[in-house]
């Protein structure tokens, strides 16, 4: 129905920022002035707009073409608005159909209302009144199919709530871990190389928990700087320090009842990780900037690509706050340790990515999956993804999953390397096939580039360590 004001007049919906080029309309009406009229009206607005004088030509046209809603006058020659109307819903036409006449009564009203009608406008009316209109049913469409998509993603977590990919050993431990961690309320650290699908595995833990019907909220802590990290966790008051200019949340705020995950914990400064161990112990947080003191309910699943007890040895990682998070702490397996599963993890992403990209799924021969497993995959899951990714756009599977790049694969007499030198020797040759761009490089192994820094640095500080110990 239409919205009323308090005069009593229709309140327009607002119509500028509404995406009208996604949908095509058909008008059917006798008259020319009226056809006209909506013709031009929506032209401007819609993407596809046709016209018809009678039921005969408007089905002509609807054999043709499809169109998302239909204006129909009830008057017309021939067959009536309101007798066409219940034939297409009999014949399963599922669009709605704006029925508009200039003669009417509640007899007349009830019958369109029954045949299926979504609205019913009298003439003559405004333009405001029929765009209010017409808005409205592209919402209901819109919403219908969120709905649609809503219930068919519910009904799949329905059936596994997990959402883990594969059958390998590796993988199956995997699910029995989160199925037995997940009721839990402890916290859980996960440990694993980029690209391992760590939130993935977070997010699981958040389905498969009595928490599961409250928000998830993950936060990547190499993302922020160490002068926001506080605030962005715990929140802040107005003028706490230079540009809070308003009070504002932190995402523990957020997170109340759920679940907070916080990736890349290894990069929180010393600082707070000593703030964060206290919320942990005392589940209770204070803004910065305030005096007050705030309740928090709060499940934290933290992960990490680095050695945590490596980071505490080097005196960059609390220990206190190592054991408080690593009450269950599960191991990510890296793709090359559960390679069975890179052709059920490529049907995956392609049928994902059909939707996205609106391509058809590849189809995976025996001979690229054998040529993919035998590939180390340094960017593991994350770098399996974007290969897919790039192929679907392609149209064909890259003999080499580096995109663009011409990487030689691993000479015969570097075939008895450790994976260590492996990953090491490959990434130099992306990194050296993008012209020393690590941006570029980071991209197309499926790593972000603060990982491939540290590799380098852990690397050269390896090579200067060596060169010291044969010089002495």
């Amino acid at each position: 129905m239409p919205q009323q004001t308090a005069t009593g007049m229709e309140r327009p919906v607002d119509l500028a920022e509404y995406n009208w080029q996604a949908h095509s309309v058909l008008v059917v009406d006798d008259e020319e002035g009226m056809r006209n009229f909506l013709e031009r009206t929506l032209a401007r607005r819609c993407g596809m707009v046709q016209a018809a004088a009678d039921a005969e030509h408007a089905a002509e046209l609807m054999a043709r073409l499809h169109f998302d809603l239909l204006i129909l006058d009830i008057a017309l020659p021939g067959k009536s608005g309101i007798e066409w109307l219940h034939e297409l819903r009999e014949h399963g036409y599922t669009g709605d159909v704006i029925l508009v006449t200039a003669f009417a009564d509640m007899e007349t009203a009830i019958d369109a209302l029954r045949g299926g009608a979504s609205d019913f406008i009298l003439k003559p009316f405004r333009v405001d009144q029929i765009l209010n209109s017409i808005k409205r049913c592209f919402e209901r469409a819109r919403l219908a199919r969120e709905n649609f998509v809503l219930r068919r993603e519910l009904a799949g977590l329905a059936a596994d709530p997990i959402g883990l990919v594969g059958h390998s050993p590796a993988i199956e431990q995997l699910r029995g871990l989160v199925r037995r961690v997940g009721q839990m309320p402890s916290t859980v650290l996960l440990l694993g190389e980029s690209g391992t699908g760590k939130e993935v595995v977070a997010r699981a833990l958040h389905q498969t928990s009595p928490r599961a019907q409250r928000p998830f909220v993950p936060l990547n802590c190499a993302a922020i700087s160490s002068e926001l990290i506080e605030s962005e966790l715990f929140g802040h008051v107005k003028g706490a320090f230079t540009g809070a200019t308003e009070t504002r949340n932190g995402l523990f705020y957020y997170a109340h009842g759920g679940t907070l995950f916080l990736d890349e914990i290894s990069d929180l400064p010393l600082a707070m990780q000593t703030r964060l161990l206290r919320v942990l112990e005392e589940r209770r947080l204070r803004p910065v900037g305030s005096e007050r003191e705030v309740p928090v309910d709060v499940r934290i699943i933290a992960a990490s690509n680095r050695d945590l007890a490596a980071e505490v040895r080097a005196g960059r990682f609390r220990q206190d706050l190592y054991y408080r998070l690593a009450v269950v702490d599960i191991r990510m397996p890296p793709l090359r340790e559960r390679r069975e599963d890179i052709p059920d993890l490529m049907r995956h992403f392609m049928q994902q990515l059909s939707v996205q990209l609106g391509v058809a799924p590849l189809p995976l021969s025996h001979e690229v999956v054998s040529r993919l497993a035998a590939y180390p995959w340094p960017g593991n899951v994350r770098e399996l993804r974007n290969y897919v990714e790039r192929s679907m756009i392609l149209g064909s599977f890259p003999s080499e999953p580096v995109s663009g790049a011409d990487v030689a694969p691993l000479p015969a007499d570097e075939l008895g390397l450790s994976l260590a030198e492996v990953e090491r020797r490959h990434i130099e040759r992306v990194t050296e096939a993008c012209g020393g761009n690590k941006t570029e490089a980071a991209r197309r192994l499926g790593v972000s580039r603060k990982t491939l820094e540290r590799k380098f640095a852990e690397w050269s500080e390896a090579a200067v360590a060596d060169a010291l110990e044969r010089r002495a």
